[in-house]
């Protein structure tokens, strides 16, 4: 085989690059630019910027031993994100990657397709294999310098001089639409890996905050009343504008309907993918605070109330786990069959309350808090998300491969599932009902975040916060409330009357403190949801 520098087949990795893994961002440039007169010129000098910034990168990193490796690397990882960018409209941000790495082998086989395969032959294991066999030619140490140093030199000198030459339209362009980065490929995908390494590898995490040693349940008035049992279940992908309790055409909901709950119609999420939002939902950090490190490294509300020595706690899982939340407190795997004894295509969420009545009467006498993590409304296979039954909005997509079915079959699929969760919601109110004669019930409801079906192109979930549409970010939730003492010491129709209020993931940290009565410096009344509606 002919010899080639490695600069020149770095360029030439480059121009690859920049025209056959960046269809995602000349759509979005063009979204932003209209596709005439200047704005043509200034697509041309951000695609020369873009080359020339990446060869200014690759032959940073570049040796005798190190050039092949790295563009096979950047090659093979490149195809599988232009595929998600090119089919979700999806980015690849640090916190995507971490949600990657936290999903399963089940949920990742619902994203495989032919299109996938695709992808991943002809711009990844092609240019590899190119790369592979191509007989790059090596001078002496001292010369393969000098010509690095050109490289470099000339790269840095084009992309000064074009960025100098159009000033003014690259001032707003880094000012006033930062997220088109977000798109380019690989340059996005591989400052987001290094962003979440150095947070991976950060000090800081190997201190582990106590913030609940005060913790005390001090009941009102100083009474010994009854026991506390209460369920959060902790939806996966519910948005708030797809649940008739919230005005949605379709009847989504029709068995919480017939019950009575508190709707909170204008939730918040505090992240966009359940790698953010659960461990920061759980956490004492508001969503402004709140950092991955920062959430791994204090105790989060499970462990606040395991500190009161006087509640026991229970997770189980039917999504991918918990996300680092309930690593000090009882976990139980419900993914699998062994487990979860109602199981067809998929291990269904209404398994989780199986057995739950062995727990409670193991630990009669005791405050008891169970945490049930659905899998809800995973996408994007949400055809799998229901047993058959529940189809009732047709027609549906039976494929991953959102882009090949119509809004209305996306649309119906989702709302499916939803139905689904409608019912194995009801069915844990009506599991609790009959424990309201000797506990203070309650179950209280809260996606994680919402979800894309396709609005403008966007489909699935995960976009940066800043930019990410509202409904990857409005989510649905209610609490309902059982007969007896907790609703003796709740003003209820006051706690409706402000339902509407805008809240959000910050609120549960302390709504979860104030329904099990406990006093700590950590509890902020203020945030605590139920607070204005308690009876002195």
């Amino acid at each position: 085989m002919r010899e080639i520098t490695q600069y020149r087949l770095i360029t030439f990795s480059v121009l690859f690059f920049a025209v056959f893994y960046n269809f995602s961002f000349i759509k979005e440039f063009f979204k932003v630019y209209d596709l005439v007169g200047l704005n043509i010129i200034y697509f041309i000098s951000v695609f020369v910027v873009f080359v020339f910034l990446n060869i200014f990168l690759f032959t940073l990193v570049s040796s005798r031993f190190s050039t092949k490796i790295f563009l096979i690397l950047i090659f093979m990882v490149s195809s599988f994100v232009a595929y998600f960018m090119d089919t979700y409209n999806v980015v690849i941000d640090s916190e995507m990657i971490r949600n990657t790495l936290q999903t399963n082998l089940n949920e990742s086989m619902d994203l495989f397709s032919l299109k996938l395969v695709l992808y991943v032959i002809f711009l990844g294991i092609v240019p590899s294999f190119l790369v592979y066999k191509s007989n790059i030619k090596y001078e002496d140490r001292k010369k393969e310098l000098i010509k690095k140093l050109k490289v470099l030199l000339f790269s840095l000198f084009i992309i000064i001089v074009i960025i100098f030459s159009f000033s003014k339209f690259y001032a707003s362009f880094f000012r006033e639409h930062k997220s088109l980065r977000f798109y380019m490929n690989p340059t996005y995908w591989v400052y987001s890996v290094g962003n979440y390494i150095a947070e991976a590898v950060s000090p800081d995490i190997t201190k582990f905050k106590i913030i609940g040693d005060d913790a005390n349940i001090v009941p009102p008035f100083g009474e010994v009343d009854k026991k506390e049992l209460i369920i959060l279940v902790v939806g996966e992908a519910a948005r708030a504008d797809r649940f008739s309790l919230n005005g949605y055409e379709k009847q989504t909901n029709p068995l919480l309907e017939k019950e009575d709950i508190v709707n909170f119609s204008n939730m918040y999420s505090c992240g966009t993918s359940t790698a953010v939002s659960v461990p920061c939902m759980f956490s004492f950090y508001t969503k402004d605070d709140y950092t991955y490190n920062k959430g791994i490294s204090t105790e989060n509300v499970l462990d606040v109330l395991n500190d009161t020595k006087g509640v026991k706690i229970l997770w189980r899982d039917n999504n991918s786990d918990s996300k680092g939340v309930a690593l000090r407190v009882d976990y139980q795997d419900y993914k699998i069959p062994e487990n979860n004894t109602i199981c067809d295509e998929e291990c269904r969420d209404e398994g989780m309350l199986v057995g739950l009545d062995k727990y409670i009467k193991e630990n009669k006498g005791k405050d008891i808090f169970i945490v049930l993590h659905q899998m809800g409304n995973h996408g994007p296979a949400y055809y799998k998300r229901y047993p058959k039954e529940f189809e009732k909005f047709t027609p549906v997509c039976k494929t991953n491969e959102l882009e090949k079915c119509t809004q209305e079959e996306v649309s119906n699929t989702y709302d499916n599932a939803i139905l689904y969760t409608d019912y194995f919601l009801s069915k844990v109110i009506n599991f609790l009902k009959p424990y309201s004669k000797n506990y203070e019930t309650a179950m209280l409801y809260m996606s994680d975040h919402g979800e894309s079906l396709g609005e403008n192109g966007l489909y699935l979930h995960g976009m940066p916060y800043l930019i990410a549409p509202d409904n990857q970010k409005h989510i649905a939730s209610f609490i309902w409330l059982g007969k007896g003492d907790i609703r003796e010491d709740l003003d209820v129709e006051k706690l409706k009357s402000y339902s509407n209020k805008s809240f959000s993931h910050d609120n549960l940290f302390h709504t979860l403190l104030g329904l099990f009565e406990v006093e700590a410096k950590v509890y902020n009344k203020d945030m605590d949801i139920l607070n204005d509606a308690k009876i002195d």
